[in-house]
């Protein structure tokens, strides 16, 4: 974990969008935060010492009308549209964090990978497993700007991709010019001013507050299907609702804590 010191800065700066706004002065404490997202080795050992199983990993809630195949174990999974389907999102039976794309998707030999496909009771149960606790949006974007200001696409000054998000045409085909194609190991990116990976891109991370209704949650930073060509949500005043009981294979977390907490 990094410290993090406290002070103020302006949340929601140069928003793109209506709820990014308006820009206001907020105020947080010193806190403590991961360096990087969680990965699928660190929750495979939570997994192991407490016996948990994710929310993807049980029967859904019963739902009227809801089809045949949401009424089993699964999860949201991104696919490429094509003439047979034209859904970005679909619901596959069998996804869960071991297998983030439904059956046949494994995370053996991707340790280092953030694990997704967890919902925000997940998140909170591995918290509160580790003595840590979800980051309030504040503390999330103002840990992201580590003193800065915001670019307006995450490349350097030769136009060199320096996060993991969509270039191209999106949805339809990512070029994969920083390297990857879905989601990246954690820190194959410099680190931002307090020492922080993939703060932008990779993978949505969840925080502690609500997005105006209960069962909602805000996401933030963006993910590796974030493209120039439809959402740029790459950036740290962005931020995303998401219902907190459904993951997807592109939401992670890292966590926060009043004190440095040692790993588990």
């Amino acid at each position: 974990m990094a410290e993090i010191p406290g002070g103020s800065f302006t949340m929601g700066d140069d928003p793109r969008y209506p709820e990014e706004g308006p820009p206001r002065r907020v105020s947080v404490k010193n806190f403590w935060i991961d360096t990087h997202e969680l990965t699928n080795a660190e929750f495979a050992r939570f997994v192991k010492a407490t016996g948990y199983r994710t929310i993807a990993e049980r029967d859904p809630p019963a739902t009227p009308g809801a089809p045949p195949e949401m009424r089993l174990p699964g999860s949201a999974v991104f696919s490429t549209p094509d003439g047979g389907d034209p859904r970005w999102w679909r619901w596959a039976v069998g996804a869960q964090w071991r297998h983030p794309s439904g059956p046949g998707t494994e995370i053996a030999g991707r340790g280092s990978e953030p694990v997704v496909q967890i919902a925000y009771a997940d998140a909170a149960a591995y918290a509160r497993w580790a003595g840590k606790r979800l980051p309030t949006e504040a503390e999330w974007e103002y840990a992201a700007l580590a003193g800065g200001k915001a670019l307006p696409e995450p490349v350097d000054a030769r136009g060199t991709p320096q996060a993991n998000y969509y270039q191209g045409v999106f949805p339809i085909r990512d070029l994969g010019l920083d390297g990857f194609r879905g989601r990246a190991p954690v820190g194959c990116f410099k680190p931002n001013a307090y020492g922080l990976y993939d703060m932008i891109g990779n993978v949505w991370e969840w925080t502690s507050d609500a997005g105006g209704r209960r069962d909602t949650g805000l996401i933030k930073g963006g993910s590796f299907l974030c493209a120039a060509n439809y959402c740029a949500r790459y950036r740290p005043a962005a931020r995303q609702f998401e219902e907190r009981g459904l993951g997807t294979d592109h939401i992670g977390v890292r966590f926060v804590s009043d004190w440095p907490v040692a790993p588990r």
